[in-house]
């Protein structure tokens, strides 16, 4: 199955977080509040529609790695794997 956002919607591929800090303190799955709002584009949407009747442009492209609020958007399985679909707003930044 294939997901095709609609409007100014993201899906998103969470990436996974590092178990161990860089000077090797192992960080248990409690610390999950904590994770990092990252993840790897796989689908945008057209963009949103404007009040002026145009199409607003998507700034992000599949295959970037994106920062975006941890608390936005929505969680959705799809053949076993575990996305994200998120509102172009709620992007912070690309990562490069």
């Amino acid at each position: 199955m294939k997901i095709k956002p609609l409007g100014d919607n993201i899906v998103v591929k969470m990436l996974k977080k590092e178990e161990t800090t860089a000077s090797g303190i192992f960080l248990p799955e409690t610390m999950d509040e904590k994770k990092k709002a990252e993840g790897e584009v796989v689908a945008v949407g057209l963009g949103k529609i404007l009040k002026n009747g145009q199409r607003g442009q998507m700034e992000v492209m599949v295959g970037q790695k994106i920062l975006f609020k941890k608390w936005g958007g929505d969680e959705v399985e799809v053949d076993g794997k575990e996305y994200k679909i998120i509102n172009q707003e709620d992007v912070l930044a690309i990562i490069e």
